[in-house]
């Protein structure tokens, strides 16, 4: 195996990789050696999806190619079936094989009413937050992972927000839409990692910590150079974490032969980081879910010393 290439000859697909650890994680994988079909709503040619975000695909294949891998970056609607199947026939007449599927897709946050009951929230953005979150997963896993098994080995990559452990309080604050997401995409690993058993398959959730995506950056007026400047507004932002250090996490797990000890869990961007000796691109290694549970949870003053 090549050590800089560990990926190569294998075949991923991420979904919903237009911006954010999406995005990174496609543009990692490529580095890695795989062949990565990154998909998303947003493009060049159809404008900006309903998330009304700057971000376009078509970026995103440009930056596989920065980071010397190879790729193709598509315009793909994931809750309609026939183009994520038309996406998934495609793959099987380029390559024949698909090696690691990453389920990305979200954008719910557009509809999300924090701190909003069920009896307050908007019905319409909520019910369009769960299509959002659940449906897409589970029509990419109905065509994708066919072709996935194949060949024995696959891994699937269900990204959410929070480990199972977190997970299992209700998240005050968020409301029962964007819970009920992330509740589901743990069944989903679940599910998953009992189905691919009979053909060596993997499936694992996997969470950043507190993700300085795009819009985070934007929320708080800073970027990806400045943004220790939000510190300053919110103290606890010191904890957070660049895209790209869970896109190496999951570049690791998929290039780790010993991976399916995860099937059936999740693992968070500290994890994985700490298992794999990886380091976010300030040279840090940031363990956002400590640091959440022990200090910010528990209204302790911020203070990342120890957690970074």
């Amino acid at each position: 195996m090549n050590d800089e290439r560990p990926l190569s000859g294998r075949v991923a697909l991420v979904a919903g990789a237009t911006r954010g650890a999406g995005r990174a994680i496609a543009v990692e994988l490529a580095r890695a050696g795989a062949y990565v079909y990154a998909t998303g709503r947003s493009s060049r040619v159809d404008g900006p999806s309903e998330i009304e975000r700057p971000e376009m695909i078509e970026e995103t294949g440009e930056r596989m190619a920065t980071a010397g891998g190879d790729g193709v970056a598509l315009r793909v609607d994931h809750l309609e079936p026939t183009e994520v199947e038309a996406l998934v026939q495609r793959i099987r007449d380029e390559h024949g094989r698909l090696d690691v599927l990453v389920n990305d897709i979200f954008g719910g946050d557009r509809y999300a009413q924090f701190g909003k009951k069920v009896w307050e929230h908007d019905l319409s953005g909520g019910l369009r937050m769960l299509r959002m979150g659940i449906d897409t997963h589970a029509i990419t896993s109905h065509h994708a992972l066919g072709l996935m098994i194949e060949r024995p080995g696959g891994l699937v990559i269900e990204m959410t927000d929070g480990t199972f452990e977190y997970n299992t309080r209700y998240r005050d604050g968020v409301g029962m839409y964007y819970d009920l997401v992330k509740a589901a995409v743990q069944r989903l690993t679940l599910a998953q990692s009992e189905e691919l058993k009979p053909y060596e398959g993997t499936a694992v959730a996997v969470t950043p910590g507190w993700l300085r995506s795009e819009m985070m950056l934007q929320i708080y007026g800073v970027t990806d150079d400045t943004w220790h400047d939000a510190v300053a507004k919110e103290p606890h932002f010191a904890i957070s974490e660049s895209p790209t250090y869970v896109a190496r996490g999951v570049a690791a797990l998929a290039a780790d032969a010993d991976r399916a000890r995860y099937s059936g869990r999740s693992v968070s961007s500290g994890e994985l980081a700490r298992t794999y000796d990886l380091t976010d691109v300030d040279g840090s290694r940031p363990n956002a879910w400590a640091y959440v549970v022990e200090v910010q949870d528990t209204g302790r003053p911020a203070n990342v010393a120890g957690y970074r």
